[in-house]
Protein backbone atom coordinates (compact mmCIF):
# COMPACT_ATOMS: atom_id res chain seq x y z
CA UNK A 1 0.00 0.00 0.00
CA UNK A 2 1.98 2.95 -1.22
CA UNK A 3 2.22 5.98 1.65
CA UNK A 4 0.54 9.30 1.44
CA UNK A 5 2.78 12.25 0.42
CA UNK A 6 1.93 14.10 3.45
CA UNK A 7 3.59 10.41 4.61
CA UNK A 8 6.90 10.69 2.32
CA UNK A 9 7.20 14.40 2.91
CA UNK A 10 7.31 13.75 7.05
CA UNK A 11 9.60 10.52 6.61
CA UNK A 12 11.96 12.85 4.35
CA UNK A 13 11.89 15.49 7.32
CA UNK A 14 13.24 13.22 10.13
CA UNK A 15 15.18 11.70 7.77
CA UNK A 16 17.22 14.89 7.36
CA UNK A 17 17.37 15.67 10.93
CA UNK A 18 18.63 12.50 11.60
CA UNK A 19 21.77 13.04 9.64
CA UNK A 20 22.53 16.26 11.09
CA UNK A 21 23.14 14.47 14.07
CA UNK A 22 24.34 11.71 11.83
CA UNK A 23 27.46 14.77 11.19
CA UNK A 24 27.87 15.73 14.39
CA UNK A 25 28.43 12.09 15.85
CA UNK A 26 31.00 12.11 12.01
CA UNK A 27 32.61 14.82 13.91
CA UNK A 28 33.04 13.63 16.64
CA UNK A 29 34.50 10.43 16.07
CA UNK A 30 37.07 12.49 14.06
CA UNK A 31 38.50 14.19 16.80
CA UNK A 32 38.27 11.24 18.55
CA UNK A 33 40.45 9.52 15.89
CA UNK A 34 42.97 12.60 15.65
CA UNK A 35 43.40 12.68 19.55
CA UNK A 36 44.36 8.91 19.58
CA UNK A 37 46.87 9.48 16.41
CA UNK A 38 48.30 12.65 18.90
CA UNK A 39 48.61 10.45 21.31
CA UNK A 40 50.07 6.98 19.66
CA UNK A 41 52.43 9.52 18.04
CA UNK A 42 53.73 10.97 21.47
CA UNK A 43 57.29 10.11 22.46
CA UNK A 44 57.41 6.60 23.87
CA UNK A 45 59.03 7.70 26.43
CA UNK A 46 57.03 10.05 28.29
CA UNK A 47 55.07 8.36 30.56
CA UNK A 48 51.54 9.09 30.56
CA UNK A 49 50.47 12.11 32.49
CA UNK A 50 47.79 11.57 35.28
CA UNK A 51 44.22 13.48 34.83
CA UNK A 52 44.53 16.68 36.60
CA UNK A 53 41.52 18.92 37.21
CA UNK A 54 42.61 20.99 34.56
CA UNK A 55 42.38 18.60 31.81
CA UNK A 56 39.88 19.30 28.86
CA UNK A 57 36.58 17.31 29.46
CA UNK A 58 34.15 17.31 26.73
CA UNK A 59 31.31 19.56 27.51
CA UNK A 60 27.36 18.59 27.55
CA UNK A 61 25.90 19.33 23.76
CA UNK A 62 22.85 20.08 23.42
CA UNK A 63 20.34 20.22 20.05
CA UNK A 64 17.06 21.68 19.10
CA UNK A 65 15.46 18.61 17.57
CA UNK A 66 11.82 17.33 16.34
CA UNK A 67 10.95 13.98 17.58
CA UNK A 68 9.50 11.37 15.67
CA UNK A 69 7.88 8.40 17.44
CA UNK A 70 7.93 5.70 14.91
CA UNK A 71 7.06 1.76 15.00
CA UNK A 72 9.17 -0.97 13.81
CA UNK A 73 7.79 -0.15 10.60
CA UNK A 74 8.80 3.45 10.44
CA UNK A 75 5.11 3.92 10.55
CA UNK A 76 4.65 7.28 11.95
CA UNK A 77 2.57 7.98 15.44
CA UNK A 78 1.45 11.37 16.17
CA UNK A 79 2.45 14.44 15.49
CA UNK A 80 6.42 15.59 14.86
CA UNK A 81 6.89 17.94 18.03
CA UNK A 82 10.23 19.67 19.47
CA UNK A 83 12.39 18.52 22.14
CA UNK A 84 15.58 19.22 23.77
CA UNK A 85 18.66 16.70 23.41
CA UNK A 86 21.57 16.82 25.69
CA UNK A 87 24.27 14.25 25.03
CA UNK A 88 26.94 13.89 27.71
CA UNK A 89 29.74 11.82 26.36
CA UNK A 90 31.67 11.52 29.52
CA UNK A 91 28.49 10.91 31.79
CA UNK A 92 27.18 8.40 29.35
CA UNK A 93 23.70 9.96 29.05
CA UNK A 94 21.42 10.92 26.28
CA UNK A 95 18.85 13.19 27.88
CA UNK A 96 15.70 13.88 25.85
CA UNK A 97 14.23 17.13 27.06
CA UNK A 98 9.92 18.34 26.47
CA UNK A 99 9.24 21.60 27.81
CA UNK A 100 5.46 21.47 28.67
CA UNK A 101 2.67 24.31 29.45
CA UNK A 102 3.25 26.66 32.40
CA UNK A 103 6.78 25.84 32.65
CA UNK A 104 6.96 22.40 33.01
CA UNK A 105 9.48 19.66 31.90
CA UNK A 106 9.09 16.48 30.96
CA UNK A 107 12.22 14.98 30.37
CA UNK A 108 13.52 10.73 30.08
CA UNK A 109 17.41 10.18 30.57
CA UNK A 110 19.15 7.18 28.70
CA UNK A 111 22.49 6.14 29.73
CA UNK A 112 24.83 4.44 27.27
CA UNK A 113 24.06 0.76 27.63
CA UNK A 114 20.07 2.04 26.92
CA UNK A 115 20.71 3.05 23.03
CA UNK A 116 21.12 -0.32 20.61
CA UNK A 117 21.88 1.47 17.41
CA UNK A 118 22.25 4.47 15.69
CA UNK A 119 20.30 4.43 12.09
CA UNK A 120 22.15 7.02 9.57
CA UNK A 121 19.33 7.23 6.53
CA UNK A 122 20.61 7.03 3.31
CA UNK A 123 18.32 9.04 2.11
CA UNK A 124 17.80 12.34 3.80
CA UNK A 125 21.82 13.54 5.42
CA UNK A 126 20.65 15.14 8.72
CA UNK A 127 18.36 12.65 9.78
CA UNK A 128 19.06 9.79 12.33
CA UNK A 129 17.41 6.75 14.11
CA UNK A 130 18.45 6.13 17.63
CA UNK A 131 16.61 2.47 18.79
CA UNK A 132 16.66 2.23 22.12
CA UNK A 133 16.30 -0.96 24.74
CA UNK A 134 12.94 -1.51 25.74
Amino acid sequence: QPMGQGGEQELETLVLKLSVLKDFLSSIEKKALKALQEMSSAAPSTPPQPLSRKAKSIPVQTFEVKLDVTLGDLTKIGKSQKYTLSVDVEGGKLVVLKKQKDTQEDWNTFTHDKIRQLIKSQRVQNKLGIVFEK
